[in-house]
């Protein structure tokens, strides 16, 4: 455990503004700890780094900002993880850009456990919803962290799952970890505070920017052994996560859809590019190369005792794609107002969900 003088030092180094992560691992290598480098003359520092640079740190951090750190590490669910620190998380070490500091909550245990990044759409579906955290727990329950972004969609549904799980879940922010973004989750992360773990790269105060996203990301998979895509269009963040995380050397997995799905087309072509087609969690464990066996069991598959004959068979005219009353009843055979009846009661008892334009979706219980 570091002295408090040693987090004042990487703070002190970490938050001058200007000097970014590449210069401070220079610098730590020239130098050996943040005092070193804060303490070295100007013209030792201009030997290591630009001279901008070199005049930035000696001109010192915002004072304010370091004190305002340092009150929040009075917190004990609060934590700085750097470099120095013996739990920081090895599988960041092995990226390109891994951050010198990190701000934390929660289990410090959990930083090293394996895991698997779970990541898709902000509008995901409700089969996607459900797929995410059935997932997501069932790959918990095997020993396995979740990872993911915190955002509203399949980010949301894997910590979830993750949490119902016995290996938790961990959160990588966009923003400093004194700020809840999306304010819709601050339930979310309260339980992720207490049960699992937020941790973020950017200095406290720091607001939801569109810049901050992407590096998060490579963190979500730096972090991760894997990176499962549960749903995506073919232009989303969760795609760039899925291609950094090959560039870093991960395993890079994806659920297959409808083939009439937008938010299956990133999936598919994930695919199409060699991403390991994913129906079952032994698929995933599989891949991972990590040994639990489970029952195989497609993510598609839900027994439905507690249906009549007829809802079983208005079930299985809907399929697993979105269709509209007017498909549905065509296939059955059945009356609108039959057809309608039957709808309510599936979606009532959770079977299948209403969609936008009149249009139902089944959800794999």
């Amino acid at each position: 455990m570091k002295h408090a003088t040693d987090i004042e030092s990487w703070l002190r180094l970490c938050l001058i503004k200007g000097v970014g992560d590449e210069s401070i691992r220079q610098l730590l290598v020239a130098f050996g700890t943040p005092d070193a480098v804060l303490t070295a003359p100007e013209a030792a520092l201009e030997r290591v780094v630009k001279k901008s640079i070199a005049k930035l740190i000696k001109n010192g951090a915002d004072s304010k900002k370091v004190t305002g750190a340092l009150a929040w590490l009075k917190d004990p669910v609060n934590a700085i993880i750097t470099f120095a620190d013996n739990d920081y998380p090895s599988q960041l070490l092995n990226i390109a850009d891994p951050p010198p500091l990190l701000y934390f909550k929660g289990r410090r245990e959990l930083l090293n456990k394996p895991a698997l990044a779970v990541v898709g759409s902000r509008n995901a579906t409700p089969q996607g919803l459900s797929n995410a955290e059935a997932f997501a727990e069932s790959i918990s329950n095997a020993g396995i962290c979740i990872i993911s972004g915190m955002a509203l969609g399949i980010d949301t549904a894997a910590h979830r799952g993750g949490m119902l799980g016995v290996s938790a879940s961990i959160a990588v922010v966009g923003t400093g970890l004194d700020i809840v973004y999306p304010a819709k989750n601050h339930q979310l992360a309260h339980k992720l505070a207490k049960e699992g773990a937020l941790i973020s790269e950017l200095p406290l105060g720091t607001p939801a920017i569109g810049r901050n996203f992407p590096r998060r990301n490579r963190m979500i998979s730096g972090m991760s052994r894997g990176c499962l895509v549960v749903e995506a269009a073919l232009r989303s963040g969760s795609l760039i996560t899925a291609r950094q995380a090959l560039e870093q050397g991960r395993e890079v997995l994806a659920i297959p859809g409808s083939i009439h799905s937008p938010l299956s087309k990133g999936c598919h072509a994930l695919i199409k590019e060699g991403a390991k087609l994913v129906e079952s969690t032994q698929d995933i464990l599989d891949e991972l190369n990590y040994p639990v066996t489970q029952k195989k069991q497609s993510a598609s598959e839900s027994v439905d005792f507690d249906l009549s004959n007829e809802n079983m068979l208005l079930l299985k005219c809907l399929g697993h794609d979105v269709v509209d009353v007017d498909t549905i009843c065509m296939r059955s055979g059945l009356t609108v107002e039959s057809v309608s009846a039957m709808l309510l009661t599936l979606e009532l008892d959770g079977y299948i969900a209403s969609l936008p334009g009149g249009c139902y979706q089944r959800v794999t219980k």
